[in-house]
């Protein structure tokens, strides 16, 4: 069973508008989800990193320089991750300040019961499946930073409706974002820097930190500190409102 929880944030309201997720693999009536901070404050931009850290290692390029300039972020870690990262978890945990460690599920298993693969990933199959995925990578989460996490995030980040809704039921915010920059960390570093450059108020970006073997990681980086350059203001996903779009 899920394990319920609620935590009352006062600042927060969250919202997450449902679109169609754009892939033949997904059937039509599958979710993604997008999420913007709501009216962001005149003057300097204000924008969300959110980091996901599915399998591997970390990328040390991203988080030192996070480090170093003292960039709050959001990062979705799975079970399997933190289970073969605990020195880097322990970083984390050393910079509260900066890092809200939230849930990415225990398998990196796609959220879905309605589609066998997605993305190439084996999909959950079953509502039972999701919530072995929610409940496991929860667990973890809590061993690790003492602290049961707030937000969901599945892999992929597209969920069949009768997954979201028990997600939801079982007390989690789902972590949608409104500029994907990295796809996956597939695209080159200076696609990956020209897109979070261009991020615009209220956007909530999603990036990956576990591919430090893939070009994606330095664009990740040239692309924050172009956005340093011009005065952004950096915020975690608990730090303001959030709001639906379509």
């Amino acid at each position: 069973m899920f394990r319920p929880h609620a935590l009352a944030v006062a600042l927060l309201a969250i919202g997450a508008s449902l679109t169609t997720a754009a892939t033949a693999l997904a059937k039509s009536h599958d979710i993604e989800l997008k999420l913007r901070i709501a009216a962001p404050p005149p003057g300097p931009r204000v924008v969300a990193l959110t980091f996901d850290a599915c399998s591997g290692t970390i990328d040390r390029r991203i988080l030192d320089m996070l480090v170093k300039n003292q960039v709050p972020a959001t990062l979705f870690v799975t079970h399997r991750w933190l289970k073969r990262n605990q020195e880097t978890t322990a970083v984390l945990l050393a910079h509260p300040e900066l890092f809200e460690i939230e849930n990415h599920g225990d398998q990196h298993v796609p959220a879905i019961t309605d589609t066998a693969r997605l993305y190439g990933l084996k999909t959950a199959g079953s509502l039972e499946e999701v919530r072995k995925e929610v409940d496991g990578g929860a667990s973890a989460v809590l061993k690790a930073t003492g602290k049961p996490p707030r937000w969901f995030r599945g892999a992929t980040a597209v969920y069949s409706q009768d997954a979201l809704e028990a997600i939801r039921s079982a007390g989690y915010s789902i972590a949608g974002f409104s500029l994907n920059a990295d796809m996956g960390a597939s695209l080159p570093a200076a696609t990956v820097a020209k897109r979070i450059a261009a991020a615009r108020s209220g956007d909530v970006i999603i990036a990956h930190i576990n591919q430090p073997g893939h070009p994606a990681g330095k664009g990740v980086v040239e692309g924050i500190q172009r956005l340093i350059d011009r005065g952004t203001v950096f915020v975690k996903l608990d730090d303001m409102q959030t709001e639906a779009s379509r």
